[in-house]
């Protein structure tokens, strides 16, 4: 009741209005998961739709692994310079003109004329994706406390599991009824949108945080940077022409760049006054083994994927469409497990949880590795369904933990190097299961139990996560998070 006079109405929990910055969660939110969903369907669906670009624009296979590989490539190399940028000048700014850039590549590739035109735009393609693939992850970070980052990113994980196990499906029906184009004018309406959210919906003003200036002149250390691409884009290249190629002197030159560029950047990040990757995060035992942890589970997960899909079609003679239905129990234990993850990661801590999850996976590789020519389609099944469920559990984890343990004014690097993590260690997988079916033709256990050594590795690495005391509020925030081009005002 008001007291007797009084104008004013004392409004109930009902009609409160929303808390400021709630609509703006929101907004970042969708922007996250749409963002990091048009990257992983572009990838999938590209798969489906590269035989019909080849068949239409008359192009030889190895221009058409270009079509994949310099995508890659310029991905790797620019990711974490990318956060460094969306840490800079702000994560939504970086995200609107990754997402945008996106989405004109994409449109440029469906009107283009010519195989080098589609190699050249994949590659742009590939810039504008390194800038908003960090961007998904620092925006989170900057709009969320770190006690609940785990929610949206379990979202953001089932997203990307949605997308890749709809990706070969909608691919297929796209192609087969609108040819391989479509699958390109697809990426452009979301973009356009979500790209125009992120320009015109700003952050709400927070006078607290404005109260400290941040620093005045703040390097981007270019060299680093340089280096550290040098070396990404080394081993990337590196690791995708070796199986076809094997272990060359072009091969070897390339691994021995890889490891001078990779010293010379460690040592310029120690030296310099700005580094590149701050002290905060190359000295962090916490988030390296996040990294780690993600490297070497999507190593196993793709590189068993990879296998697994010659073995389905080459032993047993399944169709592609029939492989993909074989293996969409991944997909789906993606989609339901990444909520799950979240959950469990509260109750029991980051690390039983990872090594939970790692176990899984490690399992349901050594059970993909029995399977034989008269193998039913239950053990299948199974298998696919314990990869998607021990990895989702680990990515959802290793990247809540690198996310939230990093300052949030280094919070786009830290999401750089977690895509950075989810691209090599995919590659490297890859390298190494068809490296070893070349040497084993026709026999599945052999790459399989190489790739569960490296999920096994990923259990000795989440061992170091933290515990279920897990006091990520010890992170202090740093003057520069009070800057207000990192909050995207």
């Amino acid at each position: 009741m008001t007291a007797p006079g009084s104008d004013s109405v004392t409004p109930t929990a009902a009609a409160r209005p929303a808390p400021p910055g709630a609509a703006h969660r929101r907004i970042t939110l969708a922007s996250s998961v749409v963002g990091a969903v048009i990257v992983a369907l572009d990838g999938t669906v590209l798969t489906v739709a590269q035989p019909a670009l080849q068949g239409d624009l008359h192009a030889s296979f190895a221009q058409v692994q270009w079509t994949s590989t310099g995508y890659l490539i310029a991905v790797a190399g620019l990711l974490v310079f990318a956060g460094r940028l969306g840490d800079r000048y702000g994560h939504q700014r970086i995200f609107a003109l990754g997402i945008l850039g996106f989405g004109a590549a994409s449109a440029g590739i469906g009107l283009a004329p010519g195989i080098g035109w589609v190699i050249a735009l994949r590659v742009a393609q590939g810039v504008f994706g390194a800038l908003l693939q960090p961007a998904t992850l620092g925006m989170l970070r900057a709009a969320y406390p770190p006690d609940r980052l785990g929610t949206p990113i379990a979202l953001r994980a089932s997203a990307i599991g949605i997308a890749a196990a709809a990706g070969p499906l909608l691919g297929g029906a796209l192609v087969g009824h609108f040819g391989w184009r479509s699958v390109f004018f697809l990426n452009v309406p979301p973009a356009l949108a979500m790209g125009a959210a992120a320009l015109l919906v700003r952050a709400p003003a927070d006078p607290e945080r404005r109260t400290v200036r941040p620093p005045t002149a703040e390097g981007l250390d270019v060299p680093g940077a340089c280096l550290l691409t040098v070396a990404l884009v080394a081993l990337v290249h590196t690791l995708v022409a070796v199986p076809e190629t094997g272990w060359t002197a072009t091969r070897v030159a390339g691994a021995a760049l890889v490891a001078a560029a990779g010293t010379a950047f460690v040592r310029r990040q120690r030296r310099a006054a700005n580094p590149l990757v701050p002290p905060e995060i190359l000295g962090s035992a916490t988030i390296g083994a996040a990294l780690g942890t993600l490297v070497a589970v999507s190593a196993a997960l793709l590189g068993t994927l990879f296998a697994a899909s010659y073995f389905l079609q080459r032993t047993l003679g399944l169709d592609p469409q029939e492989t993909g239905l074989r293996a969409l129990p991944a997909g789906v234990m993606m989609v339901l497990g990444a909520p799950l993850a979240a959950v469990l990661m509260r109750r029991i801590g980051p690390r039983r949880t990872a090594v939970a999850g790692t176990l899984v996976l490690t399992f349901g590789v050594l059970l993909l590795g029995r399977l034989g020519p008269a193998s039913t389609a239950l053990p299948v099944a199974c298998g696919f369904l314990l990869l998607g469920a021990g990895f989702v559990t680990v990515m959802v984890t290793t990247t809540a933990v690198a996310v939230r343990h990093a300052p949030a004014a280094s919070a786009g690097v830290a999401g750089g190097l977690q895509q950075t993590a989810m691209n090599i260690g995919p590659t490297l997988g890859i390298a190494v299961a068809a490296t070893l079916m070349s040497l084993t033709p026709g026999a599945v256990g052999p790459p399989l139990t190489a790739l569960a050594l490296f999920s096994a590795a990923g259990t000795l690495l989440a061992l170091r996560l933290p515990g279920h005391k897990d006091t990520v509020g010890a992170v202090r925030a740093s003057p520069r998070d009070a800057s207000p081009a990192r909050l995207g005002r």
